[in-house]
């Protein structure tokens, strides 16, 4: 193996001080990847679990909760337009650019969705609002597809790529505090319509930062030299293209980093819609839930963040992964200590670790996810990393109301939410055994002797 190819493996890493990391805080666009951080989290649960603690509110049984969470299939799906994404330019807005184009007409997108939820809202019938929440959600995943690409394209180094994602994941991690605290706060005294509104107001915040962000040139030269979208040639290179490419680069070791990436975020996914009926049936106020996520539950996001960029630049990705996915099952599981105790220390703690080991979890997969895409099918590549790992997710948590309503009769509905959230838990165990095997293999890689580059 060729010095050059080791020190593209995934994996690979190099060790920056701490000065290193606070002086590049200071570059312009990782204040304007924090705003589009902020911008890409926060329709997530606005068409998700917080959609469904307003549906709940409202007497919506927990099947249809669980099915309606069905909307979120967009963003596993992005994969099929993200070769649009990558070559075409948006009408009217190309003047912006390519990836600015694209997040402009998105996040102006996910506005209007939002404003049309509040007015629609669950009283107007499932269907109807839940048509709008699927058009929200795929404006949504629309935004994520550029902004990614953008992030990793506007990174020079793998250890600037690792700054953007940390910045990205902070802003992310704030938009999901605002739409899971903040928003429960506001619907408790406003109601769920206005609350929405003022979440739509927000996104004027990633669109102002799209208007202050810069076009990668290495990149647009890069998507200038394909062929048209259009012709024969361009239509394959874009749809076909991005997938040939990511198996020449990665051969079989490919397909097992897929199948590591699905499985990896499944404990928080399966269960994602339940959290919050689980809460209101438990009888937790929502200021009490908006409180408790507000103070230990965004130190502790906030300290995971940091914890798993940390991790990734001293330990490596590898590592990282799998202390990620430990972390993980056990703060999935922990949830089911509520069916036992509410008390507001109880409820801090699984709150606290939970969102640690979530945070850190995600810092650890994107930015491994970031570190397996080539320049020129970024937002494809990413798009189907992405997808991979939301997919099956995305699939099995439709049923997670049916999961609880099934074990009710059993086990009463406390216990069937505590059976639910442990065996959620469990479900890591496939993903850490995988990037278990998958680090091993690459460790093996880096050691082999180094051999000539060729011409």
């Amino acid at each position: 193996m060729s010095a050059d190819a080791k020190a593209t493996l995934p994996g690979a890493h190099k060790k920056r001080s701490v000065l290193e990391v606070l002086a590049s805080l200071r570059q312009r666009k990782v204040a304007v990847m924090l705003a589009l951080g902020f911008s890409s989290g926060l329709p997530f649960l606005l068409t998700g679990n917080t959609f469904g603690y307003w549906l709940r509110d409202g007497g919506t049984s927990l099947k249809a909760i669980g099915f309606m969470s069905w909307v979120g299939l967009a963003y596993t799906l992005k994969v099929l337009w993200a070769p649009v994404v990558d070559r075409v330019d948006v009408p009217l807005l190309g003047s912006l650019g390519r990836r600015r184009g694209w997040m402009a007409l998105s996040q102006i997108l996910v506005a209007v969705g939002l404003v049309g939820m509040a007015v629609v809202g669950p009283s107007g019938g499932l269907a109807a609002e839940g048509a709008i929440a699927l058009v929200t959600a795929f404006a949504s995943a629309t935004q994520d597809i550029v902004i990614d690409a953008w992030r990793i394209e506007a990174s020079n180094s793998g250890e600037e790529l690792g700054l953007m994602t940390s910045a990205h994941q902070l802003g992310y991690r704030i938009a999901l505090l605002v739409t899971d605290a903040l928003i429960i706060a506001l619907a408790g005294h406003f109601g769920w319509p206005n609350s929405y509104l003022v979440m739509a107001i927000c996104m004027a915040a990633g669109l102002g930062a799209t208007m202050y962000a810069m076009e990668s040139v290495r990149a647009e030269a890069a998507l200038d030299s394909k062929d048209p979208l259009w012709t024969a040639r361009g239509f394959f290179d874009a749809v076909v293209g991005p997938f040939v490419e990511f198996f020449a680069t990665h051969k079989q070791l490919g397909l097992l980093m897929l199948l590591a990436v699905a499985l990896y975020r499944l404990p928080d996914f399966v269960m994602g819609p339940m959290y919050n009926p689980y809460y209101h049936d438990l009888g937790l106020a929502k200021d009490t839930v908006a409180a408790v996520r507000g103070s230990v539950g965004l130190i502790a996001a906030f300290v995971g963040i940091a914890a798993g960029g940390f991790s990734a630049v001293r330990l490596g990705l590898f590592p990282s992964l799998i202390i990620g996915a430990v972390l993980q099952g056990l703060g999935t599981g922990a949830f089911a200590l509520l069916s036992l105790s509410t008390h507001i220390g109880v409820f801090s703690a699984v709150m606290a670790g939970d969102n640690f080991a979530q945070a850190f979890a995600g810092v650890a997969l994107v930015a491994y996810m970031s570190s397996l895409t080539g320049l020129g099918y970024t937002a494809t590549q990413y798009a189907l990393l992405s997808s991979a790992y939301a997919l099956l997710g995305k699939f099995l948590k439709g049923f997670s109301g049916v999961v609880v309503d099934g074990l009710t009769p059993s086990h009463g509905l406390m216990g069937a939410y505590a059976t639910a959230f442990i065996g959620a838990g469990l479900i890591t165990l496939p993903a850490l055994i995988l990037f278990v095997i998958l680090a091993r293999l690459n460790a093996k890689a880096q050691s082999a002797p180094l051999q000539p580059a060729t011409a």
